[in-house]
């Protein structure tokens, strides 16, 4: 990444990253969760680094209830890995068009987001 950016800027993407996980990282503690990673992406406008895409969701993250923990195991997950286990079970390819995705799972990858919402914010997603 040094080579890419330089040393100077590489340090401060470090630094940033390190600082937004762990503050996301223990908000998320303090409500039930783990965020066991996260993806985070950065641009420079005006010679100002900024974050320009999403972090700490279900989908950028994984995110694992606190209480189901069991190292070395498989979690059970808040995320989009039952999403992504379904398109692995039916075998697709990743190239376009995309499957449609039967409704039990869209309903089931949704209620999971909703949970990790709700545990995170401590109030019921109202529905509009």
């Amino acid at each position: 990444m040094e080579k890419i950016v330089g040393k100077e800027t590489a340090q401060k993407l470090k630094a940033f990253s390190i600082a937004l996980y762990q503050a996301g990282r223990d908000y998320a503690d303090r409500r039930g969760i783990i965020i066991a990673d996260t993806k985070m992406e950065f641009g420079v406008k005006d010679g100002k680094i900024l974050l320009i895409d999403e972090l700490l969701t279900p989908d950028s993250s994984r995110f694992w209830p606190k209480d189901d923990y069991r190292p070395g195991g498989l979690q059970k997950s808040f995320d989009k890995q039952f999403l992504r286990d379904y398109l692995l079970s039916i075998r697709w390819n990743k190239t376009p068009p995309a499957p449609e995705l039967p409704e039990e799972v869209v309903d089931k990858t949704r209620g999971k987001y909703v949970e990790a919402y709700e545990k995170l914010v401590g109030t019921k997603l109202r529905e509009v």
